[in-house]
């Protein structure tokens, strides 16, 4: 017979909500909520920046939240960076302005190590490619 499992069980987190069926307000309200699918969202809302500058509006101001600051994609990549990665990648000046505060509000280490990571010395110069 196995052996019994002590481990606490993680909750189940059921279907996944149909994020491009939402409104920019209702994606942000699940990720400022720490919804288990706020990736999702996140990366939803980050989709419409190219053509939605409340997204990238949006999308900037949820990159402040500690939540996502401390929320891990890989390595050092938090969902934070990727909020502000998604903001360069669309290249358009309202994104573009957005990802300058957003990096902005980042602390000094942080900041630091973002541009190691998109290996650049100065986040204007970074031009991220996602896709």
């Amino acid at each position: 017979m196995p052996a019994d499992d002590t481990r606490p069980q993680l909750p189940r987190r059921g279907p996944a909500p149909v994020v491009d069926q939402m409104d920019n307000a209702e994606l942000a309200r699940m990720i400022e909520a720490e919804h288990p699918y706020r990736g999702k969202a996140l990366f939803e809302l980050s989709d419409r920046i190219p053509h939605d500058d409340d997204a990238a509006t949006k999308v900037a101001m949820l990159s402040r939240l500690t939540s996502l600051r401390q929320a891990r994609l890989f390595d050092r990549v938090s969902l934070a960076w990727s909020a502000i990665i998604a903001l360069l990648a669309a290249e358009t000046p309202h994104a573009r302005a957005c990802a300058y505060e957003a990096f902005g509000a980042l602390d000094t280490e942080e900041r630091r190590d973002m541009l190691d990571y998109l290996e650049v010395t100065a986040i204007e110069d970074a031009h991220p490619r996602i896709g």
